[in-house]
């Protein structure tokens, strides 16, 4: 698998890295997938998407103050309306006038966005256990814990669930010990991706959802006119991105699939990599 890591620059003037991944540097590799990472954090948590770069080309974004990508001059510059220029600004980068987008987690946000703002650029829409904050749908602390319960049969569920309750109740802010929720099996492999995760840039994740970041009524209205093929999945056990509340986004789209993918958490390409592929490389074509 071929690995290049160039960088562009932002209308803002930013310098921003991406991975380019799969199918070779050149044309034969053709038009890649535009992945957007979630967190903000390090694009490094996706890896090669569980073996997705065997089937496609994959351009993995570093978003700004993450990874190999500068800090902005603005910490205004790390919204989530403001990231989609330089989706943009990657995609006109690249080259082609219409590319396949993925986001995951907070991404998803970002890809959403940049599907409700550019139609004519989105091929395919790929969104991988989605945030849902650019379309206004809420996470229930109810939603949470009646899924984090399908789990009681795991030896972390007790003190897990415990501290579940206590962030919800506002009673506490353990969020290490619910950690094993966001995996399909809480094993040395999630907990060694669990450690690569973190967000590392405060101020990223502080702004990112800033005030002007999101309008779920513009978005909205947008996405029932987007006309590009969407597959909206998530895991069986995902507590950031429900299946039920995944399934109220989906009917966001004229044209989406509901994926929920059986046993795993916040990280399917992790959870069961040969199933997550099969599903979204048949998707992208």
């Amino acid at each position: 698998m071929i690995r290049v890591m160039p960088t562009f620059t932002a209308p803002d003037g930013t310098r921003l890295a991406y991975r380019l991944m799969g199918g070779g540097s050149g044309d034969g590799g053709g038009d890649p997938v535009l992945c957007v990472p979630g967190g903000p954090t390090d694009s490094r948590y996706l890896g090669d998407l569980g073996g997705l770069s065997r089937h496609r080309r994959l351009a993995v974004l570093d978003l700004r103050g993450t990874g190999r990508s500068a800090l902005p001059h603005d910490t205004a510059g790390y919204r989530c309306d403001r990231l989609v220029d330089d989706v943009e600004a990657l995609r006109a980068h690249l080259g082609p006038a219409r590319l396949d987008l993925l986001g995951h987690s907070a991404g998803a946000n970002v890809a959403t966005q940049y599907a409700a703002r550019y139609p004519e650029r989105v091929g395919r829409l790929a969104l991988i256990g989605p945030g849902t904050r650019a379309v206004g749908i809420e996470v229930t602390g109810e939603a949470r814990r009646a899924l984090a319960r399908l789990r009681e049969g795991e030896p972390w569920f007790p003190a897990a669930f415990a501290a579940l309750e206590a962030i919800g109740a506002g009673t506490g802010s353990d969020w290490e010990a619910i950690a094993p929720f966001f995996w399909g099996r809480w094993d040395a492999a999630a907990r060694r991706h669990h450690a690569a995760a973190r967000p590392g840039n405060e101020e990223a994740v502080a702004f990112f959802g800033a005030e002007g970041a999101f309008d779920p009524p513009a978005t909205r209205a947008a996405l029932a006119a987007c006309r590009a093929p969407v597959l909206l999945l998530t895991g069986e056990f995902d507590l950031n991105s429900p299946p039920g509340v995944t399934a109220e986004f989906a009917g966001l789209f004229p044209d989406a699939r509901l994926v929920v993918q059986p046993g795993a958490g916040h990280y399917p390409w992790l959870d069961d990599a040969g199933r997550f592929v099969a599903t979204v490389a048949a998707f992208l074509g």
